[in-house]
């Protein structure tokens, strides 16, 4: 019944649609109208500027902290990283926002935080490098997510390794049109790194 509990309260958080709010009740436009239409932090970036993107990128970081360290706070004998997968379903196909969310790159950087925060800074300090070597955001994150899943081999935090291992997949599969831009090269690069 606990993991029930959780499951469903992640499932919950994750779909708060950071990017829907912060459009809507900031600058009275509807992310999704706009830009690639995903409600992510990236699309927030090029679509409502700095402040706005990090606001939502720093928001949807939290939703998978907070999601994989309550059962811990509350003391319920639950596995967090379980949990915390469940808010980056949510953060995916939030049922707030007609089940049409993010990639699941912050979200899941909340969950590792929220387990492992030298990783998460490590995995964070990798993706901005990777960036600044590639300017896609799309490739770096899914590079990161690879990468992430070979540092925790390497550190030997296996149950880290299986649930970054499904969030990659997740990162992967949601970011398959980009890929599909990066190889025809019309994916968009960032001018600002």
């Amino acid at each position: 019944m606990e993991y029930f509990i959780f499951i469903i309260a992640a499932y919950l958080i994750g779909a708060i649609p950071s990017g829907l709010i912060v459009g809507k009740v900031g600058y009275g436009i509807d992310i999704r109208e706009h830009g690639s239409g995903n409600l992510g932090g990236t699309n927030t970036f090029r679509v409502l500027g700095l402040k706005a993107g990090l606001l939502v990128t720093g928001s949807d970081i939290l939703k998978g902290t907070l999601a994989t360290v309550l059962p811990v706070l509350l003391g319920a004998e639950v596995i967090p990283l379980i949990v915390g997968i469940f808010a980056v379903i949510g953060h995916m196909y939030p049922i707030f926002a007609g089940f049409k969310g993010g990639k699941a790159v912050a979200t899941s950087g909340g969950v590792v935080l929220g387990v492992n925060p030298l990783v998460f800074m490590i995995v964070l300090a990798t993706f901005f490098l990777l960036l600044y070597l590639t300017k896609y955001v799309s490739l770096s994150s899914m590079a990161t997510g690879i990468f992430a899943v070979i540092l925790t081999i390497f550190l030997g935090e296996f149950g880290l390794t299986i649930v970054i291992t499904i969030l990659t997949l997740f990162v992967i599969y949601r970011h398959r049109t980009n890929i599909k831009r990066i190889i025809n090269k019309t994916e968009p690069k960032i001018t600002w790194m």
